[in-house]
Formats: C-alpha cells, structure tokens, sequence
C-alpha cells in the first residue's frame, strides 16, 4: 500500500581527501559504469573543497544503536575532510528498492575501499564508520534470502530511534519498501529496547506482509505528514503506529533526534 505516487531515492555523501576529488570521481564514475545502473554523481552539490557543515552533519547522523560503529579516526577524518562528492540512485518503485539498496551499499563500500574517507546515507541522515559501513557490504553479499538482504539494507540505511512525543521511531525504511514503524514508549523505557521491537516489527511486515503485523501488533497504518513529498526523508508506504496509537495529533508531528 502506498499514500503516494512519490519513488524514493538514495542520496548518498561521500568525504574525499584534500586534492582526492578527480580521483574520487573517477573512481566512482567506474563503479557507477561497472554495476550500478541508475546512479549519478551531482555535479551541482559535489565540491573540490571542504564542506564546513560536514561536522556537525555528520555528527547528529552517526548510529547510536550498535556499538563500535564509528572510532576516533572516522570522527578525525570528517574534520578533516578535503572534498565531498554526492550520489544520486534512481527513483525506486517498491519491487526495486531492496536490489537498488543493496547496490548502493555495495557503491559506499567501493568508495570507501578507494579514496573516500567517509559515508553517509542522506536519504535518512545515517552515518557509520567505515568498518561498520564495510561489514554491512559483507552481510550483504553473505545474504542468504531476501528477507536477510532486505534487513541488512535497512540496517545499513535507516535511523532510530528518533523521538516523535509519545513515540520513537524510524526514518528510512522506504528505502526497502517498508512503512516506517513508531513503537510508543509506554512499552518500554529503554530506548534499546524500543529500537529491538522496531526492528522486529519491521522483519515481520517484510516476511509475512503488513496487514498480519499490524494484526499482531494492535497497530495502525497511517500517512507520515512530517516531510513534503519531495523530500528523500518522505516515506510514501506510511507508517504503522503500535500499540498506544495516541491521538492524531500527535501523529503529524516532525521527528527529531
């Protein structure tokens, strides 16, 4: 089901050392050639110089949930950034998103394994260390079904928890064709927790379809208003909202970190 007509994209950042960016491009562009169809660098926004807001960008993105996702020296490299270059996916109807996920990961991780110093996903403010980014490539490529792809893309390219009042929540699950999924915090008062019953909720709305999950979960899909169609962070598959629903109101709110 989708509340849209909106196709979700991957925008992908990509920090280059000083007097890296040719060499980046290049490299890129051959990955881009070589297997992945479909994407483009932005030569509008991509830039041979730093980019000031790189810090605090990157900052507020990193992934706070799994441990060990970013060192000193990840932190050290987006100080120290040269040059960022942007990558632009397809649009993706909803049978396509977890092959153009996996796809786009596998570019982070070539780039990474060339001349790029760091990564992260725009399409949810993601960003991981370049292990962690590098070991998502190889639980891809280890993928034994679709639903192991499917949860090791979402993983790689979805955030949470963030916080919505009486919910936390995802942003990003569009990127497998998913809704995202706000787990209210009466269930819990750790935030771990919440972002496990996150995450199981959105394997089972993947395996076994939406409609039994939102069954099991007492829970109900609704239309995200928080972003305008236009933006990548827009989720068109909706969201399922579980247990306390809350009232509407508190629905329609934006989320934040």
């Amino acid at each position: 089901m989708s509340f849209s007509e909106f196709q979700p994209r991957h925008v992908l950042c990509m920090l280059g050392r000083q007097g890296g960016y040719s060499e980046l491009c290049r490299s890129i562009q051959s990955a881009i050639d070589n297997f992945a169809p479909g994407f483009e660098i932005d030569t509008h926004l991509s830039q041979d110089a730093p980019d000031d807001r790189m810090v605090e960008s990157f900052d507020v993105s990193w992934d706070r949930v799994h441990k060990g996702v970013r060192t000193k020296e990840d932190e050290a490299a987006v100080h120290e950034h040269g040059c960022v270059i942007y990558v632009l996916g397809p649009h993706m109807d909803i049978e396509s998103t977890v092959e153009t996920s996996a796809i786009a990961l596998r570019l982070i991780v070539h780039a990474l394994n060339s001349d790029a110093i760091a990564a992260k996903g725009e399409s949810a403010g993601i960003a991981r260390g370049a292990a962690r980014w590098k070991q998502l490539g190889r639980d891809a490529e280890d993928a034994e079904d679709g639903p192991s792809l499917a949860r090791t893309c979402r993983l790689a390219f979805s955030k949470r928890p963030l916080s919505d009042g009486k919910f936390l929540c995802s942003v990003g699950f569009h990127l497998v064709g998913l809704p995202e999924v706000f787990a209210p915090r009466s269930l819990s008062d750790d935030e771990l927790v919440l972002s496990s019953i996150i995450d199981r909720v959105a394997d089972e709305m993947f395996t076994e379809g939406v409609g039994l999950s939102l069954v099991r979960n007492n829970g109900i899909l609704l239309p995200i208003e928080a972003y305008e169609e236009d933006d990548f962070k827009f989720n068109p598959y909706g969201a399922v909202y579980l247990g306390d629903h809350g009232k509407k109101g508190t629905l329609s709110t934006g989320f934040r970190n």
